[in-house]
């Protein structure tokens, strides 16, 4: 049975912040508008501070002994949250590493599509790894799994870069590509393309209305004559 409160082990998010009246403590530790200790106070008194500095008494440390409270505009803290948790999902997109493998005669077009999936994860924040793996005789010709690799580098260079030379590790050519900072780093050219048609394409419907509208205020001016 799934419950509408938090685990006890996690801080409370904005959804689930107990917010003036519903805070349940007789006593709370303050935290001020400008983000001072105001020490403990009963809960009616903390709640006189919130109104009569227009804000809300918001609770963001249930668990503690007496419970945290923050006087803080509950709209505010909403956004402040959703912030940091936009934030948190971007680091852990920063540790995930997605494997590409590759082998020296990869067809042209199987080359793009896994081309496609590095770009991808790359403009997700993601790392790379490319794994060329050789097989039998193809060990006595390793160059042109290099020259594979390093095509790949040249072709993710608008969106990632390798964290070090190539390796050859036993059988198989190793590589592991880093994303750019997102100011540094280009568009994903397949994503934008959708929106990009649709943002261009007129709005028929206002322009139908635009073109009608001067002639229902020649047939209105008619009428009224």
């Amino acid at each position: 049975m799934s419950r509408p409160f938090p685990p006890r082990h996690s801080p409370p998010s904005a959804s689930f912040a107990r917010v003036n009246g519903k805070i349940r403590a007789r006593e709370v530790r303050v935290i001020g508008v400008d983000g001072k200790q105001l020490g403990i106070l009963s809960l009616s008194d903390a709640l006189n501070m919130a109104r009569a500095n227009t804000v809300d008494l918001v609770e963001i440390a249930p668990n503690a002994t007496p419970p945290v409270c923050r006087l803080v505009d509950f709209g505010k803290f909403r956004y402040e949250q959703a912030k940091k948790d936009k934030e948190s999902k971007k680091h852990q997109h920063a540790n995930k590493v997605k494997e590409i493998q590759l082998s020296p005669k990869i067809d042209p077009h199987d080359f793009g599509v896994k081309l496609n999936h590095a770009v991808d994860f790359l403009c997700e924040d993601m790392k790379v790894k490319v794994v060329l793996k050789f097989r039998g005789r193809e060990m006595a010709h390793t160059e042109y799994g290099f020259q594979l690799i390093n095509k790949m580098i040249k072709e993710v260079t608008p969106y990632g870069h390798p964290d070090a030379n190539p390796k050859l590790i036993g059988k198989a050519i190793n590589l592991m590509l880093s994303p750019l900072p997102r100011n540094k780093r280009a568009k994903n050219p397949r994503e934008p393309e959708d929106r990009k048609v649709a943002e261009d394409e007129p709005d028929t419907d206002s322009e139908e209305m635009e073109e009608s509208a001067p002639e229902d205020k020649e047939q209105n001016q008619a009428q009224s004559s």
